[in-house]
């Protein structure tokens, strides 16, 4: 079974953009698509002030990053060549480096690097505009057919 019905036939970057407009936390958070590859994605979300966590600084919330590298991991293993039909997160560890700069987008790259019959392995980075990250992600997926 497959996770977007009929996109099997689809290239990478026609897939990853599937999968953020069927998911509604992706489109409420405004992630749009910057480039897919074969497991390989980079998702961008813009700053809102919905999202901030703390009103004083402007500071995102963390659980906004959390979303954006998950879906983000999602995604590359999606794209990966072997090319699940599903996945869903097992595990995602995320380490927060830094806060992200109030008022610029945040954009995530992640890679599906390893897969086994039945879990992907990712890593991902998030940055804002600067150059230093603001968080990275390894993480475990389920592979489904």
């Amino acid at each position: 079974m497959e996770l977007l019905p009929g996109t099997a036939s689809l290239d990478e970057t026609a897939l990853a953009r599937a999968m953020i407009e069927v998911i509604p936390h992706a489109s409420a958070l405004g992630m749009e698509l910057v480039e897919a590859g074969p497991g390989v994605v980079e998702i961008a979300m813009p700053w809102r002030e919905e999202f901030v966590g703390d009103p004083r600084t402007g500071v995102l919330h963390g659980g906004v990053i959390s979303a954006l590298m998950d879906t983000c991991c999602g995604a590359a293993v999606l794209t990966h060549p072997d090319r699940p039909a599903t996945t869903a997160t097992i595990d995602l560890r995320i380490d927060y480096l830094r806060s992200a700069t109030s008022g610029q987008r945040v954009r995530t790259r992640a890679e599906c690097f390893h897969m086994t019959r039945s879990v992907a392995f990712v890593r991902a980075v998030a940055h804002d505009e600067g150059e230093s990250p603001v968080a990275t992600a390894t993480g475990t997926f389920t592979v489904g057919v």
